[in-house]
């Protein structure tokens, strides 16, 4: 049967970059990979069909013999007639991405050798009040870390050894594995990617390289914050166990429950009781805020569940924006514990607003008890 072209194999043209050759050949092998097509002898022969248009086009003088003289200008050419041909690493072309998926990718040091691994990030809930939250602060932690030995200088191998080159990788790291036709690159099992073994342990370690302490750190909470909002601590997290850089670690910020008052984004609320008296002829009312006392004014005649708006005395949020408003709601309180002569003025008060008068100077209830025997009236129809 004979060859197909080259760039018509990978759906590429003849003046095709670097990258989109890579892209395209990418493409095909992880649609036509025998891992993802087991026992499907088309997707295998189109895979090895895929690898061969590779090998030629992205060398520079095979591509050129190619565009000259067709298939005979490289049917000699090593890596030109088979799957299993010279050229590059398999790993080389998809490195993490197909590493991923069937593990011959590369983290942290890449490049073959043994693999240095970022330290573990870390997480801190710190609680703090509203107030903190929205003026900010300053607050020392303490926290349990695992941090660099300094007495093996994080190597693992008491003072005066070092670790050996692990018999099983070389010191690579990395060890090779053959899945049929593929070669895939796994991380060690004996040393687990570090390409050292430790015969003579740091006794302060336990050749572990890292060791426990609490250390004290200084935060910086910024004004504005909110529950769910984090800090983060560049390299304050774990050290690593490889040699790579240490973690980071988050400040989660829990602010805790107010007794007056509640946050809603940039804006506060609180519920303020007042008498019945100064709800049903008006005056004035103090209001507490996170700045002091300011005077309210209410009008006669307000009802429970009237909301006032203090305008900028709420919270400027940490991401910038307008600072947001107090919404002051009123909760007009039912006297108690009335004495004679209270109860005999409420009664002839009572007498004054009931009866002819009720609808003028209750037009909430007097419309419900309306609608109440409406709704009777309609049942009995």
């Amino acid at each position: 049967m004979a060859q197909r072209d080259y760039y018509e194999v990978l759906g590429v043209s003849k003046d095709v970059s670097e990258a989109d050759l890579k892209k395209a050949y990418r493409r095909l092998a992880m649609k036509y990979h025998p891992d993802r097509n087991p026992d499907d002898t088309e997707a295998i022969e189109k895979f090895k069909e895929a690898k061969e248009a590779f090998e030629i086009l992205k060398s520079k003088e095979k591509r050129a013999a190619y565009d000259q003289f067709g298939h005979a200008g490289v049917s000699n050419q090593p890596g030109g007639g088979g799957f299993g041909g010279g050229g590059a690493d398999i790993n080389d072309i998809f490195g993490d991405v197909f590493g991923d998926i069937f593990g011959g990718g590369r983290r942290g040091g890449g490049g073959g050798g043994p693999r240095v691994y970022r330290g573990d990030d870390l997480q801190y809930n710190l609680e703090i009040s509203l107030e903190e939250a929205v003026s900010g602060t300053s607050t020392e932690i303490k926290i349990p870390n695992l941090v660099a030995c300094e007495v093996c200088d994080s190597s693992g191998a008491k003072r005066g050894t070092t670790p050996s080159n692990c018999s099983t990788c070389h010191g690579v790291g990395q060890v090779r594995m053959q899945q049929g036709f593929f070669s895939v690159q796994q991380t060690c099992p004996a040393c687990r990617g570090k390409g050292k073994v430790i015969t003579d342990p740091c006794p302060n370690c336990r050749g572990q390289g890292r060791v426990q302490k609490e250390k004290t750190l200084s935060v910086k909470i910024p004004a504005g914050v909110d529950t769910g909002d984090k800090i983060r601590l560049s390299g304050e997290g774990e050290a690593s166990d490889s040699g790579g850089p240490a973690g980071d670690l988050y400040v989660a910020i829990v602010v805790k429950s107010h007794p007056i008052f509640q946050r809603d984004g940039a804006d506060l609320l609180c519920t303020v009781p007042i008498n019945f008296a100064t709800a049903a002829v008006g005056g004035e009312l103090e209001v507490p805020t996170l700045d002091g006392r300011v005077k309210l004014k209410v009008p006669a005649g307000t009802q429970t569940e009237k909301t006032f708006r203090l305008r900028g005395k709420g919270v400027k949020p940490v991401r910038g924006g307008a600072v947001g408003d107090l919404l002051a709601k009123v909760r007009v309180e039912t006297p108690v514990q009335l004495n004679s002569e209270q109860r005999d003025l409420l009664m002839k008060f009572h007498d004054t607003i009931s009866g002819s008068n009720a609808q003028k100077h209750s037009p909430q209830a007097h419309s419900w008890l309306g609608g109440v025997k409406k709704f009777f009236d309609d049942l009995r129809g």
